[in-house]
């Protein structure tokens, strides 16, 4: 399998030469596929976030003092 590098401004031109129907159908793929990335990377922080909880080391705090030191 050969492996192409495509420059970023390349792709846009072609992008920008579409017709309208094919750059909103893009538009919102690429809405689509950034909403699962976020989502998967939240997933992801609330597991580590989940585990280190678990594991004693998150703290908590309400008192200022204390939240600025954990700073």
């Amino acid at each position: 399998m050969k492996s192409h590098t495509v420059k970023f401004d390349d792709i846009v031109e072609t992008i920008y030469g579409l017709p309208l129907e094919d750059r909103m159908e893009i538009k919102n793929l690429l809405e689509h596929n950034i909403a699962d990335s976020r989502r998967s990377e939240m997933a992801m922080n609330f597991k580590k976030s989940h585990e280190e909880e678990q594991s004693g080391k998150l703290k908590f705090s309400t008192n200022m003092n204390t939240l600025k030191k954990m700073l």
